[in-house]
């Protein structure tokens, strides 16, 4: 069974001749261990499939399954607690607090779940660890690139132990290079950690990292492709989804 799976999402904002169809009946799954890019033009609803994904906002039909629980069978409370531990969010601004350290923002999830400070900071320092951090846990935000930023915001996003990791453009924020470096962690997150990961993203070099592309195009998925594994076919593959979207 898929971790995570979709069927008929629809999300329509606003009544009558102003209503405007920002999902229109996506259906989609994705397995544990699988790394997912959603791609098309801006407006075409990336985001707010990510949203209803993550059950940061309700479909006005539709559901959203994540390890077999519906997620609109849940009340507010229960909700909430499965997105602290069952859903690591990641977002282009890394929304990490300025006066608190790397490893204090990495701590923050399990911290507010109610674990010990020893054993949220233990932690912490372990995924910091894994992300190429474990020289920077007292560093402040202002005191790190974006790139290592945003390394911050993986590893708070995978201290919990979710199941599944949603990344709303984890690289729109950041040059090249560390782009490609933030493809490549959230690829090892994917392949080598066993997490889900389904990735919102505008740009084909990052989306050439992932196992799968969904491309959306007014509300729908216009496609599900694979993209070529080695260097210059993602290269060729990237060129031909520029034009394509």
């Amino acid at each position: 069974m898929s971790l995570i799976k979709a069927e008929g999402l629809t999300k329509i904002y606003g009544k009558g001749e102003t209503a405007v169809t920002a999902l229109d009946s996506v259906s989609m799954s994705v397995d544990a261990g699988e790394f997912v890019a959603v791609m098309g033009p801006s407006g075409c609803g990336k985001s707010t499939l990510l949203y209803l994904l993550g059950g940061l906002d309700l479909p006005t039909s539709g559901t959203v399954w994540i390890d077999g629980q519906s997620l609109s069978d849940l009340k507010d409370n229960a909700l909430t607690k499965l997105r602290r531990r069952r859903i690591g969010f990641i977002f282009q601004f890394y929304n990490l607090i300025p006066i608190l350290t790397a490893a204090e923002n990495t701590a923050l999830p399990v911290t507010l779940d109610g674990l010990r400070s020893s054993k949220a900071k233990a932690k912490a320092s372990t995924w910091l660890e894994r992300v190429g951090l474990g020289d920077r846990l007292d560093s402040h935000p202002d005191q790190l690139s974006g790139g290592q930023q945003q390394r911050v915001a993986i590893a708070r996003a995978l201290v919990a132990e979710p199941t599944l990791v949603l990344a709303d453009e984890p690289t729109g924020n950041l040059d090249t290079h560390a782009s490609d470096e933030i493809a490549d962690l959230l690829s090892q997150v994917a392949n080598e950690w066993g997490r889900a990961v389904v990735m919102v993203t505008h740009d084909p070099r990052v989306a050439s990292r992932a196992d799968r592309v969904l491309l959306l195009k007014d509300g729908v998925v216009v496609d599900d492709i694979r993209p070529e594994p080695h260097e210059a076919g993602a290269a060729l593959w990237a060129e031909s989804l520029v034009r394509l979207i």
